[in-house]
């Protein structure tokens, strides 16, 4: 701890909010390998190796480009990879770059406990940093379930107050997330992680306006940089308030939220068990809807000439999400439910990255049934995991769908298998098979490698190069 501490009543003191900070720093900076379950430590390297793949694919597309020029031209020490790039940069730009290119194409996991995509916030970061100082695969796992835990918890006791503000939680609890799982892999004691939450706190923001355009995954890159960076000016002895999350004027006050720790703890005791991986290249909110609509395709064998009209019912908390009615972009598209749920009606792909391309979101038969489509909120679908389809057929019957994307899967080596072929299909245009095997059994034994710098040096490579 420092010999410089900011000077603040603590809130428990004052009657205000409990200790939150306080709290969450003790738990952080206490976990241990050994105290992950084995079915956890499995869900972490499936964490890994679905953001590696969603990366290598991402690290392709105009917005990385242009991150990774700015840092070629701002220059810096070469202390971390810039995936896919065959460059290397400071950590801060590191994690930015590669947090923007894993969250770029929207392919990326959830946990609804905090409303948006962990691990493109907290592997960028942790990826940097080990690199750059030489750290073992176990102090990564560590270090990744105490940055996700801290940030679903967190969000658990926010509530749902800072989603329905504006606030891309991605970017305001992911900045958190990102200095929890960076001040434990620097082996911070509580009090110095504490100090890490503040200067995190005073760095979180991101709108959800900025949904279908490049500022969106720009936030997953700012707050895996920014909570680097608070872990690393916290090691160094940089004040902050010791309870910055729940003090007036505090996080929690300007951002939202106002509950306890005492609800967030989940069943199983742990977050990671609810991590939900996507299987359709579009906003999560949009999957329910899919579902449902891709099962009544299935199921009734329709036709895109059998459908006469289509609603969709889901959540009031889709409207500021993914409810763009006329998309113009493939990237507005992810963030459409009208035009995904058409697309799936029309038997397009929704797992294939090309179905998003711009000149797919105008596809005449695509753009045709979405005019048939219409989106009603309703009480009955609370959140974004809850969808309902409707079809009314020009033959007059109805058929009508639910689906509830919000389940994690049970059985974890089926879910392994499907990741494993997302990977491959996602990395297939950039690296060659022995490459894909190579790095899916690197990632299997995460909990053996000494250091990372094996999984680094795979992942340097130019593999946009294949592209240009």
């Amino acid at each position: 701890m420092s010999a410089l501490t900011a000077t603040r009543i603590p809130s428990s003191a004052a009657g205000l909010p409990p200790r939150i900070t306080q709290e969450l720093a003790a738990r952080s900076a206490a976990l241990c390998y050994t105290d992950l379950p084995e079915d956890v430590r499995l869900r972490v390297c499936q964490c890994l190796l679905d953001w590696i793949g969603v990366t290598l694919a991402g690290a392709c597309e105009p917005l990385v480009h242009m991150l990774a020029e700015e840092a070629r031209e701002q220059g810096g020490h070469a202390q971390a990879t810039v995936v896919g790039h065959a460059m290397a940069t400071s950590t801060r730009q590191a994690a930015l770059i590669n947090g923007a290119a894993s969250h770029a194409l929207d392919y990326d996991d959830v946990n609804m406990a905090c409303t948006g995509h962990p691990s493109v916030v907290l592997i960028p970061a942790l990826l940097a940093l080990a690199e750059s100082r030489g750290v073992s695969g176990r102090d990564f796992m560590t270090a990744f379930a105490a940055g996700y835990e801290t940030m679903c918890l967190l969000g658990l006791a926010t509530g749902e107050a800072q989603y329905a503000k504006g606030f891309h939680t991605t970017a305001t609890l992911g900045t958190i997330g990102a200095a929890a799982a960076c001040a434990r892999l620097l082996q911070l004691d509580a009090d110095d992680t504490a100090t890490a939450f503040g200067i995190a706190s005073t760095m979180a923001a991101g709108l959800k306006s900025m949904f279908g355009t490049m500022c969106k995954p720009l936030h997953a890159g700012r707050a895996s940089a920014d909570g680097l960076q608070a872990a690393q000016l916290a090691a160094r002895g940089f004040t902050s308030c010791a309870d910055a999350i729940e003090c007036p004027q505090g996080f929690m006050a300007t951002h939202g939220g106002n509950a306890s720790l005492e609800t967030a703890v989940p069943n199983g005791g742990w977050h990671l068990r609810h991590n939900l991986f996507k299987f359709h290249a579009a906003c999560y909110g949009t999957h329910a809807a899919i579902e449902a609509a891709r099962r009544l395709r299935l199921q009734h064998a329709l036709r895109p000439e059998d459908v006469r009209f289509v609603t969709v019912r889901v959540g009031a908390a889709s409207e500021g999400v993914c409810n763009i009615a006329e998309p113009l972009t493939g990237l507005e598209a992810k963030f459409s439910l009208r035009h995904t749920v058409a697309m799936a009606l029309a038997g397009v792909d929704t797992a294939g990255l090309d179905s998003f391309s711009d000149d797919a979101v105008h596809a005449p038969d695509v753009v045709a049934l979405r005019e048939r489509v219409t989106v009603e909120l309703a009480p009955q679908c609370p959140g974004l995991t809850l969808g309902e389809v409707v079809i009314e057929t020009h033959t007059g019957t109805m058929l009508r769908q639910r689906h509830d994307s919000g389940r994690p899967a049970k059985d974890l080596h089926e879910q392994q298998q499907r990741l494993e072929d997302k990977f491959r299909r996602l990395v297939e245009p950039v690296l060659d098979a022995s490459e894909r095997d190579a790095l899916i059994d690197m990632v299997a034994r995460l909990d053996t490698l000494t250091d990372l710098s094996p999984l680094a040096g795979m992942l340097a490579r130019r593999a946009c190069a294949r592209l240009l």
